[in-house]
């Protein structure tokens, strides 16, 4: 039942739209680099808090029947960058495509499978998973020296989402890829804020030898410090409500493709693995 049931969810993932599905265990994604740091370190990134919140993020607060995660995947191809651009209401046009493709699948596999299937929100404060252990765990790529996973086909240009099912699928991953072993690090060298110019962290602190951003060479906060800027030139800024925008008012920066925020992609958009 599993190993069938895992096969028609990843087919059904493809058919509605994806580039890519996978299947990973949730407990060994509890037990993975980005969860453990956050279980031992709460959120204090690179030496700062990356966000007030009165949720206590030292503990994996999922659904307690959820035994697999679906990892979902969509193309952000390098001549679509509008797919990126994020508008009025916060949504970029590449994550209304995985908004669709969650509910559709959400809807469709208590319906054709009967399994209990759970969409959980992306940020891991509101009691999301990182999605980017959850992929390399499901087979989907490897975390790349750009702290993003690099997928065989499609390199860094996709974006992921998950889907959180009551039943104990065969996992899909981890697979056996590393395209940036013997790489030159043009990823890291096309970061306009230096996010990869020193360690943040160490395996002696953390204490496991696989650490996210591969090898602690990811500076969180130099990243924030670009996304300030992109959205400081498209002639937003940020509302009070989380994951909205507001058209700023008085003087502004003249704004991008109609006002959209166009986030950086240099470190992604620099990778020469994939299409």
């Amino acid at each position: 039942m599993a190993a069938d049931a895992g096969r028609a969810i990843v087919d059904k993932v493809l058919d509605l739209g994806a580039v890519a599905a996978g299947i990973a265990d949730l407990d060994l994604l509890k037990r993975s680099p980005s969860h453990h740091m956050l279980t031992r370190f709460g959120t204090r990134i690179d030496g700062e808090y990356s966000w007030d919140a009165d949720h206590d993020l030292r503990r994996v607060d999922w659904p307690a029947a959820a035994r697999s995660a679906i990892v979902i995947a969509v193309s952000h191809p390098r001549d679509e960058p509008e797919l990126d651009w994020s508008g009025p209401t916060g949504q970029t046009p590449g994550n209304e495509r995985l908004v669709r493709i969650v509910g559709s699948l959400s809807a469709w596999i208590p319906e054709k499978l009967g399994l209990s299937a759970r969409q959980v929100p992306y940020s891991v404060e509101a009691g999301g998973v990182y999605v980017k252990d959850a992929a390399v765990l499901a087979g989907l790529g490897c975390i790349g020296r750009n702290n993003i996973v690099v997928t065989p086909e499609h390199g860094p240009r996709i974006r992921l989402c998950v889907v959180l099912v009551d039943e104990e699928l065969s996992p899909t991953g981890p697979i056996e890829f590393d395209p940036c072993r013997d790489c030159g690090e043009p990823c890291r060298r096309a970061c306009p804020q230096a996010a990869f110019a020193k360690a943040v962290h160490t395996r002696t602190e953390v204490g496991i030898a696989a650490l996210p951003g591969r090898d602690g060479w990811y500076g969180r906060s130099r990243c924030g410090i670009q996304m300030e800027k992109d959205v400081e030139a498209s002639g937003f800024e940020p509302d009070d409500e989380f994951g909205t925008e507001q058209q700023m008012t008085g003087p502004a920066a003249e704004p991008q493709a109609g006002g959209r925020i166009k986030w950086c992609r240099r470190c992604e958009l620099a990778c020469p693995v994939g299409r």
